[in-house]
């Protein structure tokens, strides 16, 4: 093992946060499960050209540092010897802004931990070439090929850092997987079934439409190389070049990819229950079910001749050589509300995962947990689970509706049982399609919620701006600046929301415009990824250019004193990073926010350690 990851293993104390925060209990509630086999990374340098003479630097504390853990910033220029730049060791922020470099050449920068006043191993060194564009942006080529939906991140060659994996909208589609420098590593040619790209009855190989996707990227047995998990049908030929067959065009299989080659390493059938009514769609996600081991979790989805929609929901193990079938849900007609999201978290704090829906959740083995019909939840586009109240015991729900024949336009509950908190219903019916969950507004404790309705506090349910006209538009989050209220991604346009100097959702204060760097939107108002992918806890933002030949992954340029574990580190957090469905953010399961405590140490251990 790397001197360095070693380290951070042995030395798993307590996780080390801004020291502007303050500490706070451990909760207990995770110890009854675990700890999770999470990602062993590293330090995830980034450094970006932040003014004329200036370079930002952030990198990675990882969830099992210990408390007080510094760093030391070294800078080599044009390949000459690394140099220190500061005079005492870091223990604040993870991020550093050096004046000093000669832009005018290669700047290559590490980061050096130091544990109990001993220096440790170098991270990996970042370089920013010479008179580099001033610019909030790492940019990777591609390969020529068609547009691109979807982003998902993995370490799929083992060295600490993330990959990608993306999908091309051509027909044929495709799947390609990139190392983070770049370098191409494989293709999957979905085949002849994924040529019917209708977005509710398509092909059965067909991914990434509408809200399905049937991809995800995950560490799926914990040997420290991420896999790539895939929905297939005949015709699909896999990274290594052989081809999948069957003679029914019909059948549908799950194949686990080695993230380094695209070959297969288990394929198993998706069950027939519903066949007779064509291939099903599929939404992928993974999570922590027995709070140890990962699980690959899918939702399946075909249409019935009437119009209604079969669902199926299923959770498999992959053990490094097999696949199989832990368990299997079947709606059949009961009323259980879905919608076009599921989130994979831990609910009631026992350190197990739950599968949520929109209108209910299954418990970890597959059996139900609640349903919200009881309480009028119907179809919605969109809901988040966060710990939205920091006051409340356990964590929150948010939803809307779409066009719910009570005039329920958007809901609050305890998303370990589904008690409802409160309920906003309005004369006639609509289709709320957005709704969106953060601390924005730092003069009320907790997150605010909104849709269109207005800006409310969620735990007083009450109006944080009386005009609910001056809302920002509820679409995504994004940490980007120093602070740790949440800023706004609004179709490509990073935001900042002022609560003392409220404005109409078109005209939100603007940090960044994504296009003036040559990013264009993946789908609709969408990026191709969100999420903590490289330095420190900021989030990155990942699109591809006009010609579809680049990664454009923005990540921030602005310091902080915020001291942070990787968000990546979060059990909530990264089982959200493996989710799509219709975009939405990613939540930890501690408040982070203005006036946040300390959050607990993630009950996790390094793959491999």
């Amino acid at each position: 093992m790397h001197a360095l990851r070693k380290a951070a293993v042995i030395a798993s104390a307590v996780l080390a946060v801004s020291t502007a925060l303050v500490a706070g209990s451990t909760s207990t509630a995770s110890a009854l499960a675990g700890p999770r086999v999470m990602e062993n990374l590293g330090r995830g340098v980034v450094a970006v050209r932040s003014g004329s003479t200036s370079v930002l630097v952030t990198w990675r504390l990882l969830g099992l540092d210990p408390d007080g853990i510094g760093f030391n910033v070294y800078r080599s220029t044009a390949g000459g010897s690394y140099v220190k730049l500061n005079s005492s060791v870091l223990t604040g922020g993870t991020n550093y802004v050096d004046s000093t470099a000669d832009l005018t050449r290669a700047n290559s920068y590490y980061v050096r931990p130091v544990a109990g006043g001993v220096e440790q191993a170098p991270s990996r060194a970042f370089t920013l070439t010479a008179n580099h564009a001033t610019e909030p942006v790492v940019r990777l080529p591609l390969r020529a090929g068609g547009p691109v939906k979807f982003v998902w991140v993995g370490d799929l060659d083992g060295d600490g850092e993330y990959d990608y994996v993306l999908d091309r909208q051509t027909s044929p589609q495709k799947i390609e997987a990139y190392r983070n420098n770049g370098q191409f590593l494989w293709q999957v040619d979905m085949g002849p079934n994924s040529t019917n790209q209708n977005n509710i009855e398509g092909g059965s190989s067909t991914i990434d439409v509408g809200h399905n996707d049937g991809v995800t990227v995950h560490d799926l047995n914990s040997d420290g190389r991420a896999e790539v998990a895939v929905r297939i049908a005949n015709g699909v030929t896999f990274g290594n070049g052989t081809r999948f067959t069957n003679s029914d065009n019909n059948r549908q299989f799950i194949a686990i990819l080695d993230g380094a080659t695209g070959a297969p390493r288990a394929t198993a059938p998706v069950p027939t229950d519903y066949l007779a009514d064509g291939p099903m769609y599929a939404r992928f996600g993974v999570g922590y079910l027995d709070g140890a081991t990962p699980s690959l979790v899918a939702y399946m989805k075909n249409r019935i001749g009437s119009g209604d929609f079969n669902l199926m929901m299923t959770a498999w193990r992959f053990t490094g050589t097999a696949l199989t079938q832990q368990w299997k849900w079947l709606r059949g007609n009961q009323d259980m509300p879905d919608g076009h999201n599921t989130r994979i978290i831990d609910v009631n704090g026992d350190g197990t995962d739950e599968v949520a829906e929109i209108g209910f959740v299954l418990n970890g083995n597959g059996t139900l947990r609640y349903s919200l019909a009881p309480q009028g939840i119907i179809h919605g586009d969109r809901f988040h689970i966060a710990k939205m109240d920091p006051n409340r015991p356990g964590l929150q729900g948010y939803g809307v509706q779409q066009v719910n024949p009570s005039g329920l336009r958007e809901y609050y509950y305890d998303a370990a049982n589904g008690s409802m908190i409160w309920k906003h219903v309005e004369s006639g019916t609509a289709d709320v399609g957005r709704g969106m969950a953060g601390d924005i507004d730092p003069r009320f404790p907790g997150m605010e919620v909104w849709s269109f309705s207005g800006l409310y506090n969620a735990p007083s349910n009450r109006l944080t701006e009386p005009n609910t006209s001056r809302r920002p538009w509820p679409h995504l989050g994004l940490w980007w600046d120093g602070d740790v209220t949440m800023e706004l991604l609004n179709d490509g346009k990073i935001e900042k929301w002022d609560p003392n100097n409220p404005t109409t959702t078109g005209s939100v204060p603007r940090l960044v415009s994504t296009w003036n760097y040559g990013a264009v939107n993946a789908s609709g108002p969408n990026p191709a990824f969100v999420g903590d992918i490289l330095g420190d806890w900021r989030e990155e933002v990942v699109y591809t250019n006009a010609a579809y030949n680049e990664l454009i992954i923005f990540t921030t340029n602005q310091p902080s004193s915020t001291r942070l574990y990787t968000l990546a580190h979060n059990p909530a957090y990264r089982n959200a990073m493996t989710l799509k469905g219709y975009m939405q953010s990613h939540h930890v399961d501690y408040f982070l926010g203005a006036g946040m405590t300390k959050p607990p140490r993630p009950n996790i251990t390094y793959a491999g350690s």
